[in-house]
């Protein structure tokens, strides 16, 4: 007998959302290249400078940290009976109106000042590269940080389709390049220092450089917006097919950002580490200093050029949704309006913050980096003893693992800001 119409709908329905798709591989390239931003050239400094047993341990800790915290995120988010809800909407279902608005005003701000530092980052980079590489004289910083700035939230207003692609065409070579100088470097790697440290300062070591993991890999900006899209893409296979893709993502976040920083750890020694900490350089700019290597020097700023770019387009993602969610439950304009509105309010506060070209923005990191490990580590595991929904996850290894990682994360931070 032939099948039935709607059993091969149910057949070739199945098959979509149980087999790996160019969607799934889109949003995968996507939560890289957020989590991909320009911390990613400091990171093999922060994190090597403590010694080279605090850098395995901290290796091996970072695929869990990063795939078990963004799944709970999701698993939040996806929790919401509203099959409709952004992260705004779901925060407040779950912890009430005033404690709902409030979360949501903080996810909004240690968003928004990381939008802020690319902005600046981003116009560096680019007038760095025209004086430096290309021999052109220094254009107006203020013609240059409005196009820039007005080019990447362009991309973002033409649709997921224009914001996909571009993520596509930013993390490729982004990928390939970092795998490429991985392998440049080995032949100056060098045997690093094998002592064992004392139990009370490697204990330290690894409890402060906890957030440098957290955040280095974090693409918790994005979680929302994808989840609502694989929500209506794939109905009730979202979550399955969610944590498929943050699996995927995670692990080719550790295998290609850890092969980087590994590659480059081996290539310095701790005191040019610490040089370099001191001198607040990125590491391809130091190596390319001490080794007078123009191939590096020519290659720093593409990477960073490409790291801040698609990063930037994934931490807009998350403000551009939270800030729509703020203003439409505060007022009765229309979600298209607040979108709108945000968004050009977000141009103008990027463009005035580049053109100004503040010199210090640690504290900027520093306001939003406690909040982020809150939002990401902390509040999905305190959703998983309150929600009904997610009472299943209850008791885990991995929720109670999170949330030690989350608390221990929030602690060091408040921590490095008041030593």
């Amino acid at each position: 007998m032939p099948p039935s119409q709607d059993a091969t709908h149910f057949n070739a329905s199945t098959a979509k959302q149980s087999s790996w798709t160019l969607h799934d591989t889109q949003w995968t390239l996507s939560l890289f290249g957020t989590a991909v931003g320009a911390g990613i050239l400091f990171l093999p400094i922060n994190i090597g400078i403590g010694g080279f047993w605090p850098l395995i341990i901290m290796a091996c800790l970072a695929f869990p940290m990063t795939f078990l915290a963004h799944r709970g995120l999701a698993r939040f988010v996806l929790s919401s009976k509203n099959k409709d809800a952004d992260f705004t909407d779901v925060v407040e279902e779950h912890f009430g109106v005033t404690a709902g608005r409030l979360i949501s005003l903080l996810y909004f701000l240690s968003i928004f000042p990381i939008l802020l530092i690319y902005g600046v980052g981003l116009t560096n980079t680019v007038d760095s590269f025209m004086v430096n590489q290309l021999g052109m004289e220094s254009p107006s910083r203020v013609l240059l940080s409005g196009v820039l700035v007005a080019g990447m939230i362009a991309l973002m207003m033409g649709g997921e389709k224009l914001m996909l692609r571009a993520f596509a065409i930013l993390v490729y070579p982004l990928v390939g390049i970092l795998f490429f100088l991985s392998l440049y470097l080995i032949p100056s790697w060098q045997m690093p220092n094998m002592a064992l440290p004392a139990v009370g300062s490697f204990g330290k070591t690894l409890w402060l450089s906890i957030p440098i993991i957290v955040f280095s890999f974090s693409h918790a900006a994005a979680i929302s917006s994808f989840v609502n899209v694989q929500r209506g893409h794939y109905g009730n296979k979202a979550v399955a097919k969610s944590e498929a893709i943050l699996k995927r993502t995670s692990l080719l976040l550790i295998t290609f950002v850890l092969l980087f920083v590994f590659s480059c750890v081996l290539s310095l020694t701790g005191e040019q580490m610490a040089a370099a900490k001191a001198a607040n350089v990125s590491v391809l700019s130091y190596l390319a200093n001490i080794t007078d290597n123009s191939f590096i020097a020519t290659l720093g700023p593409l990477v960073a050029f490409i790291a801040i770019m698609s990063s930037f387009l994934g931490h807009f993602l998350g403000a551009r949704e939270s800030f729509t969610g703020l203003v439409t439950k505060q007022s009765n304009i229309s979600a298209k309006v607040a979108d709108k509105v945000g968004a050009v309010l977000m141009f103008f506060a990027i463009w005035f913050c580049a053109v100004k070209n503040p010199s210090i923005l640690d504290m900027m990191d520093q306001l939003s980096g406690p909040i982020i490990a809150m939002i990401l580590f902390i509040m999905p595991m305190i959703a998983v003893y309150k929600v009904p929904a997610l009472h299943k996850h209850r008791n885990r290894l991995s929720t109670l693992f999170i949330l030690a990682v989350g608390s221990m994360a929030v602690m060091a931070l408040l921590y490095s800001m008041l030593k």
